[in-house]
């Protein structure tokens, strides 16, 4: 089963269980809820910040882009 899952959904989950955990234990500390929040907001940019690069358009190759090129005399 192991072979199954695929290695971003592990780690996904892995962080976000771990930001769970941080906010869980800050509100189980009695903090206030802006610093629970901005913990949350901290904890959460990375992955967000990973999924809008990951959803744009894949990098150019070098052979596409040495391809795009065009010479003067026409090779």
């Amino acid at each position: 089963m192991s072979n199954m899952i695929h290695r971003p959904w592990v780690v996904g989950g892995a962080w976000f269980a771990t930001v769970a955990v941080i906010i869980g234990w800050s509100i189980s500390a009695d903090a206030r809820w802006s610093t629970s929040g901005l913990l949350l907001l901290v904890g959460m940019t990375p992955a967000i910040v990973a999924l809008l690069i990951g959803a744009g358009a894949p990098a150019p190759t070098v052979a596409e882009i040495l391809h795009a090129v065009h010479a003067k005399n026409g090779r």
